[in-house]
């Protein structure tokens, strides 16, 4: 389809961070190429409106992976703008993030009407350069790199327009952009469709750790009815005991730093937290943290309703300790506290947790466990049901972090080309447009 090649002959920019350039190609000021425009003040009052037909383009907006602009959280009315006395944006305009950590995130996107934008925005205007061009020369400029001293990361906008930047012939630009244009479509499609994969793959995880814990591995027993709605059928053999018959729960304190090894629950996982993350919310003494054991169980009970999401139960694999506020199952000798950590799993993941939350807030206490239902096979049941668990899981896992893997080699693939064809290192030679 393509052949990327040197072009013939290179100059010195003059520039560091370009080196050479191709010759013909000219150095430029950012600030003889576009336009910028400032945001404005957005008030409360006014958002969350879908009334007006002009789109007031937010932060938020300009997340995720597409290059343009079709739709907004908020739109203003044309006597609004009027009145406020805001700025227009044009169509075609650059938009992204100026100010805070949102500025390192270095999104951008494209207008398709004319809008507003925040005073947490920038909208630049290409002027005497290609719109799509500017676009990936923009992917590559690094907005940090402008940033003002202080705490908060804030964009100098003097230093950025007098940012030198390589300016090819106009139809030189043209062809790039078509190319790149091209080639992120096919890249993004594959990336797309490496993602469905895992989601997928994700899915049949889910389903597998389900069906062992609630219907067991040998489907030719005999079902009974479990008297439980979300479960149904389980196998005759099973009992049903409730939450406290099966674990306690372990407040022991941490009172005279018995443990120093701080732990944290992180996407179902319970994990070391590093020392040098150890700032911010942390309290004065960690004497008020619970001591945590491998295998108990640590479930965040707290404000169900702010997160349908997340993932709420892990089993410690480590001796530490963990804040006080997540609630720490001791599982009771004779079970087995894997097979309890896959079956609470289950509960997380398919949200029947969420079913048992109390209170204004929607929190869970160890009051809702002792009265969960929990499936119990016999012993020797639950080791084969862990063992299936883990031998499967681990394939499973195996092939997402492979998807994952290859999903990072083309987004450096992607930026290494736009880098690549922006600056001048190769040059399209010949290609099909599709």
């Amino acid at each position: 389809m393509s052949r990327l090649e040197k072009y013939p002959k290179y100059k010195e920019s003059g520039v560091e961070w370009l080196g050479e350039i191709p010759e013909g190609w000219e150095i430029k000021k950012l600030k003889f190429l576009i336009k910028e425009h400032s945001g404005n003040g957005f008030p409360i009052a006014e958002q969350d409106n879908k009334q007006g037909i002009i789109p007031f383009y937010k932060v938020s907006d300009i997340n995720g992976d597409t290059d343009y602009l079709y739709s907004a959280n908020n739109y203003v009315t044309v006597d609004l703008v009027k009145k406020m006395k805001w700025n227009l944006v044009p169509i075609n305009s650059i938009i992204a993030a100026k100010i805070g950590e949102a500025l390192r995130k270095n999104h951008r996107k494209i207008t398709t009407k004319e809008s507003v934008i925040d005073n947490n925005c920038i909208a630049i205007q290409p002027l005497l350069i290609d719109v799509k061009y500017s676009f990936y020369l923009h992917r590559i400029i690094d907005f940090d790199w402008f940033s003002n001293p202080g705490a908060v990361p804030s964009i100098s906008v003097f230093k950025y327009k007098n940012f030198y930047v390589m300016l090819p012939p106009s139809e030189e630009q043209t062809k790039i952009a078509n190319y790149l244009d091209q080639k992120t479509a096919q890249t993004d499609k594959a990336i797309s469709l490496k993602e469905q994969m895992i989601e997928r793959l994700k899915e049949r995880r889910h389903i597998l750790i389900n069906d062992a814990v609630t219907k067991g591995l040998d489907k030719t027993v005999k079902m009974k009815d479990s008297g439980i709605e979300w479960i149904g059928e389980i196998p005759e053999e099973w009992e049903v005991l409730p939450g406290f018959q099966v674990y306690k729960e372990n407040k022991t304190k941490n009172i005279g730093m018995i443990e120093d090894q701080v732990l944290s629950l992180s996407y179902g996982k319970i994990i070391i937290k590093a020392k040098e993350k150890l700032t911010g919310l942390v309290p004065e003494s960690f004497e008020t943290y619970q001591i945590v054991k491998p295998g108990d169980i640590i479930i965040r009970c707290m404000d169900l309703q702010n997160d349908q999401t997340s993932l709420r139960t892990g089993i410690a694999r480590n001796d530490g300790i963990i804040t006080s506020a997540y609630l720490n199952l001791n599982v009771i000798d004779h079970f087995n506290s894997e097979y309890l950590h896959y079956y609470l799993h289950m509960l997380d993941i398919t949200k029947v947790l969420y079913k048992f939350g109390t209170g204004l807030r929607q929190n869970l206490s160890y009051w809702d466990f002792k009265r969960l239902p929990v499936l119990v096979p016999s012993i020797k049941e639950q080791e084969e049901i862990v063992k299936f668990i883990e031998t499967q899981t681990r394939k499973i896992d195996t092939t997402i972090l492979l998807q994952q893997n290859q999903i990072e080699r083309l987004k450096e693939y992607k930026a290494t080309l736009i880098d690549s064809l922006v600056t001048g290192k190769v040059k399209v030679m010949s290609w099909n447009k599709m």
